[in-house]
């Protein structure tokens, strides 16, 4: 009777809702069936044998947004030909900061992925990782300058070492048969080539590492149901409203020590829903992308690279363009792009209403500043859109001068949302990459943003561990485990040339790659040129 009394005393006086109580409890619970969720309840798992984990999916199957191998590029991104790593500051000189803990960072994740097959969790390794070589390709005086500069800058570290520099077509066409066929004699251009860059299938791992969490007693993977409330207890810890969208919506809560959002585009909509001070300011600028593809084997056959290009004047990083040999479900195709396209929804299968739903009184002010400072932005926007087929071959064509239109189609990539937050000086900005963003006490954390995104996830997770698990962090059981995981964890591969060939060693034997030792600075073969 008492508790009757002060529920309706609740209702009546302070217009309270009573929410249903929790079905159960768990430690862990994961939101999105991506390649995040599932490196990161693939660490707990190992980290913590003992510890129950729920994983929420909407769609009817893991991996069918971001982490899809049609919805991305599979760069298996290691900054060894994406030029926008290494930008030329003001003096001349060349930045290969970000290339270098980019690279570090796909260190990581080979290292992750060999030990899951080390495990048996993931089978099979060409399923889902081949070699593919990585290449830059530029033409003009002033692009070949900056390549030639670049590729001396990255020599510095042991990561880029052993990169082949050439100025000669015939060299060139070598590597990338289709990239000089029919192209004008007498162009200025150059090349550099990583052959052990990798293409990846991220979906087919998402799917791997799901199957095998999902056959453990204490995890339960739930597809077809959707977050709808996120809520904070006393304890701090958080009840979790799912509906089951395979039984006419049907709600349930679950109660959870620890809540990750790993849903992509769909991230923003709900840390808002947790109401963390951490959240507030943040926006989200939903941009997608689209590709040209064939699988035309004659002209698969003569292009085996990726072969990454410089972006045009006063475009967006994510703009670059790329001729790309893709390798998804044993089949080789060539996609090229990305073509900018908009939607306000988040995610590939999301709303036109998801853009507005995640306006608040936080984030409208660092949106509409951020909007004004990327004008240009705006413009390169309306410009792709209003591509038509032929303008898009004709990109295509500065890349692959022999291309036919009858032999290529348009596919839809997917969905990415870049971040948007305060800023002091400016209000507010527009920011490519990714941010974990966590709760002070460490029991609730997102990740926003887009590429270098999956191919980054091992290391990434790693950061959400560091942020929410402190303590455990620090326990002698969880640091020798990681170092049974990452072998490297906790040392820099970057100018130690024996970690490098050792750990590269290690990674490449498991997941049957090509390993290529990297040699002492005053070894490696002179660059070579056009005469």
């Amino acid at each position: 009777m008492k508790k009757l009394l002060l529920t309706l005393l609740c209702l009546s006086v302070i217009g309270c809702a009573k929410h249903p109580e929790p079905e159960k409890s768990v430690d862990v619970l994961l939101i999105g069936g991506g390649i995040m969720s599932a490196s990161l309840g693939t660490y707990l798992n190992e980290l913590e044998p003992g510890w129950s984990i729920d994983i929420y999916e909407r769609l009817d199957r893991v991996a069918d947004e971001s982490s899809n191998a049609w919805n991305n590029a599979g760069t298996g991104h290691s900054a060894f030909c994406e030029l926008n790593y290494t930008p030329e500051l003001a003096d001349g000189s060349i930045d290969i900061s970000k290339a270098v803990a980019i690279n570090e960072s796909f260190e990581i994740s080979k290292q992750f992925w060999a030990y899951q097959v080390e495990r048996k969790v993931l089978n099979n390794p060409p399923s889902f990782i081949n070699n593919v070589p990585h290449m830059s390709f530029v033409w003009g005086d002033d692009n070949v300058e900056f390549l030639k500069k670049r590729h001396a800058a990255l020599q510095a570290s042991s990561l880029f070492r052993g990169m082949e520099y050439s100025e000669d077509p015939q060299q060139i066409k070598q590597w990338v048969p289709l990239v000089m066929e029919g192209r004008e004699p007498g162009q200025k251009l150059a090349a550099t080539r990583v052959s052990i860059g990798t293409d990846v299938n991220f979906g087919e791992i998402t799917r791997q590492l799901f199957d095998s969490l999902s056959q453990q007693d204490n995890v339960s993977l739930n597809l077809q149901h959707e977050v709808r409330g996120i809520e904070r207890n006393a304890d701090n810890t958080w009840n979790v409203q799912v509906a089951d969208l395979a039984n006419g919506g049907a709600e349930k809560t679950i109660n959870a020590k620890f809540v990750f959002i790993g849903a992509g585009g769909a991230a923003l909509k709900l840390l808002q829903m947790s109401g963390i001070s951490e959240a507030e300011g943040y926006a989200g600028f939903p941009v997608g992308g689209s590709f040209l593809a064939t699988s035309n084997p004659e002209i698969v056959a003569q292009h085996q690279a990726k072969v990454y290009g410089k972006a045009s004047v006063g475009s967006p990083p994510m703009s670059v363009p790329h001729l790309d040999t893709r390798v998804i479900e044993g089949q080789k195709v060539l996609l090229f792009g990305p073509f900018a396209t908009f939607s306000t929804k988040f995610l590939k299968n999301g709303s036109l209403l998801d853009t507005f739903s995640a306006l608040t009184t936080d984030n409208i002010l660092p949106m509409t500043h951020a909007g004004i400072d990327n004008f240009s932005l705006s413009t390169y926007l309306m410009g792709q859109l209003m591509l038509s087929q032929e303008d898009r071959m004709d990109s295509l064509r500065e890349y692959f001068p022999n291309a036919k239109s009858e032999d290529w189609e348009l596919i839809q990539a997917g969905q990415r949302v870049q971040i948007i937050k305060k800023d002091a000086e400016h209000g507010g900005i527009l920011q490519f990459g990714t941010e974990v963003v966590s709760a002070a006490d460490g029991s609730i954390a997102a990740l926003l943003g887009a590429s270098p995104g999956a191919s980054t996830a091992a290391p990434i997770m790693l950061s959400v561990l560091e942020k929410t698990f402190k303590d455990e962090m620090q326990s002698p059981e969880w640091q020798t485990k990681l170092k049974e995981i990452i072998p490297s964890y906790g040392q820099k591969l970057n100018d130690d040339l024996a970690l490098t060939n050792q750990t590269r060693a290690w990674s490449s034997e498991r997941l049957q790659l090509e390993f290529v030792e990297v040699p002492p600075l005053a070894l490696t073969p002179e660059v070579s040129q056009a005469q």
